[in-house]
């Protein structure tokens, strides 16, 4: 799987379960600072932490659903 756009150059390299592991600093377009924040907001500290982020889950689902709405 080539997930080079999602991820910063130093992460190409890495296992799915590394860039998971990994500060979500590892994922383009989120800063140093945008990591911080997402920490002081969330205890978001690693993708995997952003991934199951709960207001993640619930913002794909309402996206999901909104779909199909008629």
């Amino acid at each position: 799987m080539n997930i080079n756009k999602a991820v910063m150059k130093a992460y190409e390299t890495k296992s799915l379960k590394e860039i998971a592991d990994a500060p979500v600093s590892a994922l383009q377009g989120v800063s140093e600072g945008d990591a911080e924040h997402l920490k002081a907001a969330f205890n978001v500290k690693t993708v995997r932490d952003l991934a199951n982020l709960k207001f993640v889950h619930w913002a794909q689902a309402i996206t999901k659903l909104a779909d199909t709405e008629e």
